[in-house]
C-alpha cells in the first residue's frame, strides 16, 4: 500500500470485443475495494525485500532445541513435485494411484521397522494431531476392555503439546517430577501408578536431551496396572538404528517427520505425524488403511473397532513422499549414521560452550540436543538467556530455544542436528562465547539487541497477551 499510486497497473488487458454489461445494483460495490495500485516491478521488489529479511534453513543454521530444524534435501523436494504425486486427486479410484499407494505401504513398513511397531497410520497431518490420534487409540483400547480411566502421566519436562493433547483426549494430566539427574523420578512415578492411569506419555531421550536409563522399569510400572506407554517421537532422531521404542516397551509411537526425516516445518503445517502401534492396538488404527492384495494396493475401510478418520483424506501425501525419499535414500546404515552424527554434533557444541553456559544436568551426558543454563551469567552480569538469544541474531545466527524446558532456570536448549558442518558449529560456538564476553564488557548492547535487524527488540510478553493482527 505504501507504494500504491492511483492508476498504476502491473498488467494490461486487451480491449473487449463484446459490449459492456452493467453490474446489477444489488451486486455493485458502494465503496472502493482498497487494493494497492502498483506496477509489476514494485510487487517483485517488495516481496524480494521481504524474502531477504527472512531467515530459513536454506540461509543459515537453525539450532532450535526440541524443534529439530533440519535442512530439507532438494532430492526430496524434487520427488514430491513430480506430476504423478503433485497432481493426484484424493478421490481418484485406487487403480489409478497404485504408485502412490505402494509408496505409502512401503513407508509404513519402514517406519514400523525403525520404531518397533506392528502397523502405523500416515493420516495425522502434524505431530500434535499424532498425539491426539495416539490418545484416542488409548481411549478406545481401555473402553473395549471395559475400563474407565481418567488420568495420563506426563513428565514435568515434557513438550507443551502433551498436556494439551491429554485434555483434548478427555483425560486429566498428572505431572511426574524429574530427579537430580534430569530423568524421570521412577519412585515418584511408581507412587502415582494406580488403576486410574490410562497411560504415560514420554519421549526417550527426554525433553532435556537425556536418555532415560530406567526406561524398562518405567514401562513395566505402567503396564503392571494395564496402562499403555506412549512415545512422543520428538527425539527419535537421537536413537534411529541404535534402539527402538518398541524394544523399550512402548505401545504407541508418533513420529514428527520434520524432526526425523527432514520434511518441511513451520507456520503450523502442512506436516505429517504418523502413529505406530503394537499388534494388540492395530484394530483401533484410523481408516482407511493401505493394504496389499493379489490385485494390487487398495484403501481398506473394513475396521469395525477403528477410531475413524483423523484427516479429511489420506494425510499430507506430499510431505510423506519427502519422508519416503529421506528414508530410502539413507537406508538402514544411513539412518543410524544420522543419529550418530546428531549426537556427536550436540556433544561437540556443548563441550565448546560449557565454560560460559554449563549443562543444566552435567552428570547425564546429552544425546542429540543439550540444555545449558545462563543462570551463572545472569547472576554475575544481569544478562539473561533472552539477551544472549537476541545478540545471536546480530552475530548472524538464529537463536536457540530459550526458557524451555521450564524445569531449568535461564535455559538455552540447542539442537544442531546431523546436517550441520564442524565449521558451522565452531562459528555458532564462537558467537555464543562472544555474547558471554560482551555480557561483562557491553551489557547495554545485549539488553538492546538485536541492533542490526530491520525491526528491533519486541515486547514479546505484551504481544502475546494483547494481540493486534493486521493484514
Amino acid at each position: 500500500m505504501d507504494a500504491s499510486r492511483p492508476g498504476r497497473r502491473g498488467s494490461s488487458i486487451a480491449a473487449f470485443d463484446v459490449p459492456a454489461a452493467p453490474i446489477p445494483a444489488e451486486h455493485a460495490r458502494t465503496t472502493p475495494i482498497g487494493l494497492p495500485e502498483v506496477g509489476e516491478v514494485d510487487v517483485v521488489r517488495h516481496y524480494t525485500r521481504l524474502s531477504q529479511q527472512n531467515y530459513g534453513l536454506d540461509t543459515g543454521f537453525y539450532p532450535l532445541g526440541s524443534c529439530s530444524m533440519k535442512y530439507n534435501p532438494k532430492a526430496a523436494e524434487t520427488a514430491a513435485a513430480l506430476p504423478g504425486f503433485a497432481r493426484l486427486h484424493p478421490l481418484q479410484p485406487d487403480a489409478t494411484v497404485q504408485g502412490t499407494l505402494e509408496l505409502l505401504w512401503r513407508l509404513e513398513r519402514a517406519l514400523c521397522e525403525i520404531t518397533g511397531m506392528a502397523r502405523a497410520t500416515l493420516q495425522p497431518p502434524a505431530g500434535a494431531c499424532g498425539e491426539m490420534t495416539g490418545l484416542l487409540i488409548m481411549r478406545a483400547f481401555h473402553e473395549a476392555a471395559g475400563r474407565q480411566r481418567r488420568t495420563v502421566l506426563i513428565p514435568d519436562s515434557a513438550h507443551g503439546t502433551n498436556p494439551a493433547s491429554v485434555h483434548l483426549g478427555g483425560y486429566q494430566a498428572v505431572a511426574v517430577p524429574s530427579d537430580a539427574r534430569g530423568l524421570v523420578d521412577v519412585e515418584a512415578l511408581e507412587a502415582l501408578v494406580d488403576e486410574d492411569v490410562a497411560g504415560l506419555m514420554l519421549t526417550n531421550p527426554n525433553t532435556l536431551g537425556l536418555f532415560e536409563r530406567d526406561i524398562e522399569r518405567i514401562t513395566s510400572a505402567v503396564h503392571s496396572v494395564g496402562g499403555l506407554v506412549y512415545y512422543d517421537g520428538a527425539n527419535l532422531n537421537a536413537i534411529m538404528g541404535r534402539t527402538r521404542p518398541g524394544d523399550m516397551g512402548f505401545d504407541i509411537v508418533h513420529i514428527n517427520t520434520h524432526k526425523t526425516f527432514a520434511t518441511p516445518h513451520g507456520g503450523g503445517g502442512p506436516g505429517a505425524g504418523p502413529v505406530g502401534v503394537v499388534e494388540r492396538l492395530v484394530p483401533y488404527l484410523p481408516v482407511p488403511r493401505v493394504e496389499r492384495t493379489e490385485e494390487g494396493f487398495v484403501l481398506d475401510h473394513d475396521a469395525p473397532a477403528s477410531i475413524g478418520r483423523m484427516h479429511g483424506f489420506h494425510g499430507n501425501i506430499g510431505v510423506l513422499v519427502r519422508a519416503y525419499v529421506y528414508v530410502f535414500l539413507h537406508g538402514g546404515d544411513g539412518l543410524r549414521a544420522v543419529s550418530d552424527h546428531a549426537v556427536l554434533n550436540a556433544n561437540y557444541l556443548a563441550a565448546l560452550t560449557s565454560g560460559s553456559f554449563p549443562l543444566a544436568f552435567p552428570d547425564s551426558p546429552p544425546m542429540h540436543e543439550f540444555v545449558a543454563t545462563a543462570a551463572p551469567l545472569e547472576r554475575a552480569t544481569g544478562i539473561r538467556a533472552m539477551d544472549v538469544a537476541k545478540r545471536l541474531i546480530d552475530l548472524g545466527f538464529h537463536p536457540s530455544t530459550v526458557y524451555f524446558p521450564l524445569v531449568v532456570d535461564e535455559a538455552l536448549m540447542v539442537e544442531p542436528t546431523e546436517t550441520e558442518s564442524k565449521e558451522t558449529l565452531d562459528a555458532f560456538a564462537a558467537a555464543l562465547l562472544q555474547a558471554a564476553e560482551e555480557a561483562s564488557t557491553a551489557p547495554d548492547l545485549l539488553h538492546r539487541a538485536p541492533v542490526t535487524t530491520p525491526v528491533g527488540r519486541l515486547d514479546e510478553a505484551r504481544a502475546a497477551r494483547h494481540l493486534k493482527l493486521r493484514w
